[in-house]
């Protein structure tokens, strides 16, 4: 609008305002957008947001040395919370790997040393050993192979047998990923960072039991039974346990059991007990030894140690009558208490010859 056109439309609202016997009212108290008027048509100018307070010379903020405390406090504060940053895993080199939960999330962390432990250190399974590594070669051929669940009495080789087969298998392109219960609800995070590596993995769950209500059941019952938090193609999940449906048992449990045709059926608390283990595709149990295995085990245990020590320490009926009473003190007769009676008397025997 030229300013000749501004000033008459200003003379003609005056004229008007006069005519109609009102006080004109000054440039722009008629607008309502504040940017023209609509009488007077008249440009008003933009209303404009405050300007920002002067900063400290310089460009900084004056912050007091009590801000600056409480400003680092905070800060420490979060760098607790968040996880630490850490590399990518080099498969290549690393054979097996911790989930470490931390805070909000968690991270797989490299395991330096997974013990010597082979095969043939592991006497009296032989038939357990055959399955779970027939098993485990299908998978890493590629061909179909199941989920398995190690269980039975303590001390007979379950969690041994899972570290065997990796320094055995390891060349062949076997991983190991360890969880802890606890942190079984990460499953979908943990198979998100090793689903599209070039690798078959055991996810390993060792010492697994759950009391009633645990989250993490649900999550573990969802990976084995192949919902949207199923494992991936190059995961397998292998567990071991003192309990063949890693759930406590009771009486009360059976008194919904009824006869049906003449079979037994179980009860609901029976049946949603054993549902997470049946989905186990293999069941594979280790039961405690009797005394003569326990014996034969204990004269290899003796056996191999006194080699590496290069002692000569002879079987003997003293030996015989130690190694059985070591196992009533343990209570128990297994590959462990034949390992640690082993250790026992090859060490006296060497501290007594030294």
């Amino acid at each position: 609008m030229s300013k000749e056109r501004g000033s008459a439309a200003g003379a003609g609202y005056g004229a008007w305002a006069a005519a109609k016997g009102i006080a004109p009212c000054p440039p722009g108290a008629c607008c309502e957008d504040r940017t023209r008027c609509r009488i007077c048509r008249r440009p008003q100018p933009p209303t404009l947001p405050p300007e920002p307070r002067a900063s400290a010379p310089g460009g900084t903020v004056n912050m007091t040395p009590e801000l600056s405390d409480r400003l680092e406090r905070v800060l420490a504060s979060l760098e607790q919370l968040l996880p630490r940053p850490v590399e990518p895993i080099d498969w290549s080199r690393c054979h097996a790997a911790n989930w470490r939960r931390h805070s909000f999330a968690g991270y797989l962390e490299p395991i330096a040393s997974v013990g010597t432990t082979s095969l043939d250190d592991l006497l009296g399974i032989d038939e357990e050993q055959r399955v779970v590594e027939e098993n485990t070669r299908q998978f890493l051929a590629g061909y179909p192979a199941n989920n398995v669940l190690l269980w039975g009495t303590r001390g007979t080789g379950k969690s041994s047998l899972v570290r065997a087969l990796l320094n055995r298998y390891a060349g062949r392109g076997l991983r190991i990923v360890q969880v802890d219960k606890s942190d079984l609800i990460r499953l979908p995070d943990i198979f998100a960072v090793i689903k599209d590596q070039p690798y078959r993995f055991i996810l390993l769950c060792d010492d697994l039991s759950f009391e009633p209500g645990e989250p993490s059941y649900k999550m573990l019952k969802s990976a084995l039974d192949g919902s949207v938090y199923a494992a991936p193609e190059n995961v397998l999940i292998y567990t071991t346990s003192n309990r063949r449906h890693l759930l406590p048992e009771f009486e009360v449990d059976n008194l919904g059991a009824k006869m049906v045709n003449n079979e037994i059926h179980h009860g609901e608390g029976v049946e949603e007990k054993i549902s997470l283990s049946d989905r186990f595709g293999l069941w594979v149990a280790f039961h405690a030894f009797s005394q003569d295995h326990y014996l034969a085990v204990v004269r290899q245990c003796v056996g191999n140690l006194a080699r590496q020590a290069a002692i000569d320490v002879p079987w003997t009926p003293e030996v015989e009558t130690a190694a059985i009473a070591w196992s009533h003190e343990k209570s128990k007769r297994c590959g462990r208490t034949a390992f640690q009676f082993a250790r026992h008397w090859v060490g006296r025997t060497l501290l007594e010859t030294a």
